[in-house]
């Protein structure tokens, strides 16, 4: 890709960003203004700003990649991020405006009257939303390092800094119309490429084999392997080495590598001609999804699907960025139109990454070799058409998704601020919430320099699946059941939270290989949410005596319409 075009699309991306936050701060006036945008926000804005921050890494590039290495069962991820919607729309949405919270520990506070649970939600909204931020940061380093090889830290100190100006000058004000603008300009940039890789695989003949046969190289390619991997050779497969194969050092040499496992050290570069096939590359991470989460979908694939289902069907509603946006309605009304609208929004945008990842699998199957699968959206435009269209196309992809990682991060940063300024910080003034807003951003800014290239959807799948098993029974239950208590609330977030979050976090650290209970820890899902919501239940009718006093006038302003309220107070 050449950088002369690149470089300045993401410049611009980022002026634009800091221009548009500019706007919100001309208009931010009050505290409100910081946190919710002064319940204002209209269905239409506040649905751009929701799928802006919404559609996040793991969106723009992870979704590409996981369907270039494992192929259309990888449909789940879209399907699953999109579906969460319509579970929030029903259950959550208007209830959640009404509470009058600004936050979800707001929200655990004033419906259980507990600080102890207003606490624990706080950690937990925390925990989720620095996990979410580290693939972020991440992401944006991968794609300036693809863009001029700069280091991998550098994309996200850029990404840093931009989010903590914008959200500590404007706050909720600004990111509605950063995060507004940065949808339809992500849009904008997955569509218009697209339509030309289509017509360019039309002209190459329209191959038609990204899934129904092993990819294979549709030209000599040259592959560096950067990091030590094994490849698995289920045919004998021709190459030409140089560097180390199975502990013997090759310069240039053409080599037969017989069916099995071949250990390729780091550096090495291997040429494969026309038409071979494309090898299956075993190391820590697997071109987005980590190695043990492949072999646990190959083992028991029933099992996988129906975990990633409810993972990313139940966890859109407790990620704290999405939440925090239906305070900032007018009214419970407007906060189910705008999830209306976020459903055809971000159902639109869902369509294009597929499409991205099954081109992948035919013009940058190499990828799955070198574990830049997530690089695939990048690199189409450059691959399939060259020259100065690809050139001008691949800086479009790349200011789309600079503008993935900027919105998602900007709207992550004000919910844990938000939190932060709320719970830690001694006071809950603008300037102490400036002060949050960069703690907020410190620790996954350090943690994406430590931790190195955890792969994207690794990390989004993890925020998921602990958001679903703690937040979700906290808000259903809680909006729904009047018979919950706090230490059946604390015990639930606790329970299904924390066991979802050991479960992944053991997966993604190689423990243990295989067998049943890899498959239930690299996919807890189906057993911690259900176990969250037990937990919820049994605790909250052992402990009839600490149902808080007024519960049934907190349900009532919960769901009786903000007009219907009024009258009854008059």
């Amino acid at each position: 890709m050449n950088s002369g075009y690149a470089v300045p699309a993401v410049a611009l991306v980022v002026v634009a960003t800091v221009l548009v936050g500019a706007f919100g701060l001309r208009i931010s006036r009050t505290t409100s203004d910081f946190y919710v945008a002064s319940r204002t926000v209209g269905p239409r804005l506040n649905a751009a700003a929701i799928s802006g921050e919404y559609l996040s890494a793991a969106s723009f590039l992870g979704i590409a990649g996981l369907v270039l290495v494992q192929g259309p069962d990888m449909l789940w991820y879209p399907v699953g991020y999109t579906a969460g919607y319509l579970v929030l729309l029903l259950f959550v949405a208007a209830p959640l405006r009404r509470s009058g919270a600004y936050t979800l520990p707001d929200f655990a506070e004033a419906r259980l009257a507990s600080h102890a649970v207003r606490r624990l939600a706080g950690a937990f909204v925390v925990g989720v939303g620095w996990l979410y931020l580290l693939p972020q940061l991440q992401g944006a380093g991968l794609t300036l390092t693809v863009l001029t090889g700069a280091p991998d830290s550098l994309g996200g100190l850029i990404v840093a800094v931009v989010v903590v100006a914008t959200v500590a000058a404007g706050g909720m004000r600004s990111i509605t119309f950063v995060q507004a603008f940065q949808y339809w300009l992500k849009l904008t940039a997955l569509l218009v490429p697209v339509l030309f890789l289509v017509l360019a695989w039309q002209s190459d003949g329209a191959p038609r084999h990204a899934f129904e046969e092993p990819a294979t190289f549709r030209e000599q390619r040259v592959v560096r392997v950067d990091d030590t991997l094994d490849l698995k050779l289920a045919h004998p497969l021709t190459a030409t080495v140089n560097g180390t194969v199975d502990g013997r050092r090759y310069s240039a040499v053409r080599l037969q590598l017989p069916s099995g496992t071949h250990h390729i050290a780091g550096g090495t570069r291997l040429t494969f001609a026309k038409g071979a096939a494309v090898p299956v590359a075993d190391r820590g991470t697997n071109g987005g999804m980590s190695t043990s989460l492949a072999a646990s979908r190959e083992e028991r694939p029933l099992y996988a699907t129906y975990g990633l289902i409810l993972a990313t069907f139940l966890g859109t509603m407790g990620l704290p960025h999405v939440v925090v946006r239906f305070y900032t309605s007018p009214h419970g009304v407007a906060a189910r139109r705008t999830t209306v609208a976020v459903l055809g929004l971000i159902g639109a945008f869902y369509l294009l990454p597929p499409v991205y990842g099954a081109l992948g699998r035919l013009y940058t199957p190499e990828l799955t070799i070198t574990g830049d699968a997530d690089a695939a959206v990048l690199l189409l435009p450059d691959r399939m058409i060259g020259g100065v269209g690809g050139d001008l196309l691949g800086a479009l992809v790349a200011g789309g998704a600079f503008a993935a990682f900027l919105s998602t991060a900007s709207g992550l940063t004000m919910a844990v601020a938000g939190v932060l300024t709320q719970d830690v910080l001694p006071s809950r003034g603008v300037r102490h919430f400036r002060l949050g807003t960069v703690l907020a951003m410190v620790v996954p800014l350090g943690a994406s320099v430590l931790v190195g290239g955890l792969p994207v959807a690794d990390a989004v799948g993890l925020a998921f699946a602990v958001s679903a098993s703690s937040f979700c029974p906290l808000l259903v239950l809680g909006i729904w059941w009047t018979r919950l208590t706090p230490p059946g609330a604390a015990a639930g977030m606790l329970v299904g939270g924390g066991s979802a979050f050991v479960a992944v976090a053991a997966t993604m650290a190689g423990f243990p290989g295989t067998g049943p209970l890899h498959a239930l820890l690299a996919w807890p899902a189906l057993w911690s949410v259900p176990l969250g919501f037990l937990t919820m239940v049994l605790v909250s009718l052992s402990t009839p005596g600490r149902v808080p006093t007024g519960t049934a006038a907190i349900l009532a302003r919960f769901h009786l319409p903000e007009e219907l309220r009024a009258e009854v107070k008059a």
